[in-house]
């Protein structure tokens, strides 16, 4: 590697046109907007959900729209027989990803009282494991084509911030946040690219269904919280422009929000205040729990677009 590699790594994607492109989570949220932009660019696109029918519908818009869609298929993530048995047929009648995007995921935020086993299991398969088994079973094969390629991994504020409530979920994303770290190193050997997507507060339907353990929804204040969301919220769109330019740039993390970089550049140079605003938030979050007791219980639902 000479002195030059070392401090700078050509974009090994600058356009996506003609690319071949897998993207998770692609039938709603931010996993829907990516997709149609980035067949708008010209992106070949390799997609698959939970859900087929809308699936199905995306796969259709996006035809219907001039772009083009290799293969579709639905199915779950976090089913590593499902996954190998899905890449299989992907190299078989389309080949080799120029850039593999891991966007779906789930949510669920609580106490640790409050949360089961159940939430803390569904996180770490659906939204750790289901990218592992995305990259295991996709990325080898850009290795071993040795054209270089990007990968998208889409974590969360959550996992680069203390956010109350999110433990479970944090877990998930902090550990996505560590495998990504490692292998753009790993890769980059390889001209392979690697970006961390960190959503903030995103518009999509994963704030209408995350599973908030130990909190009654319908609660005015929790409904109030709920609109204040909506109202700083970016838009799926936006999301999906900052995730194609972080591949075209090559860069690392990928924000979707001011708010998130600066809140990140705070809590690194600024530590003590910075527990000092936490504190301060998960007093809030424990006032408001008191105030909205649970009506019952829920299990987590998958949706397609993680954020914050």
């Amino acid at each position: 590697m000479s002195l030059k590699d070392l401090f700078y790594m050509a974009p090994p994607v600058r356009s996506l046109r003609g690319r071949k492109v897998l993207i998770t989570g692609a039938a709603s949220g931010i996993g829907r907007a990516t997709a149609l932009a980035a067949a708008a660019e010209g992106a070949e696109l390799v997609v698959t959900d939970l859900h087929p029918e809308p699936l199905d519908e995306l796969a259709a818009d996006v035809r219907a729209a001039g772009g083009t869609v290799l293969y579709h298929q639905a199915g779950d993530v976090s089913d590593y027989d499902w996954v190998v048995k899905f890449a299989q047929s992907v190299d078989a009648e389309v080949g080799v990803m120029d850039v593999v995007m891991n966007i779906a995921g789930i949510s669920a935020w609580g106490t640790v009282e409050n949360l089961e086993h159940r939430h803390w299991k569904s996180m770490v398969d659906v939204n750790l494991m289901g990218p592992i088994h995305i990259i295991e079973c996709f990325v080898p094969q850009m290795v071993a084509r040795g054209q270089g390629g990007h990968l998208v991994n889409v974590s969360s504020a959550a996992g680069l911030l203390a956010l109350p409530w999110h433990a479970a979920y944090s877990a998930s994303k902090f550990g996505l946040r560590g495998v990504s770290e490692v292998l753009r190193f790993d890769l980059r050997r390889h001209h392979i690219g690697v970006s961390l997507v960190c959503p903030g507060a995103v518009a999509t339907p994963l704030v209408n269904t995350v599973d908030i353990v130990g909190i009654d929804r319908d609660n005015e204040e929790v409904a109030t919280a709920i609109g204040n969301f909506h109202r700083v919220a970016a838009s799926p769109e936006k999301a999906a422009a900052a995730i194609i330019k972080g591949i075209k740039k090559n860069r690392y993390i990928v924000y979707t929000s001011f708010d998130i970089r600066f809140g990140y550049w705070w809590a690194r140079k600024f530590a003590f205040p910075y527990e000092v605003v936490m504190r301060i938030a998960n007093d809030q979050f424990a006032r408001l729990a008191r105030k909205a007791p649970p009506k019952a219980k829920a299990a987590p639902r998958q949706v397609n677009a993680p954020g914050a």
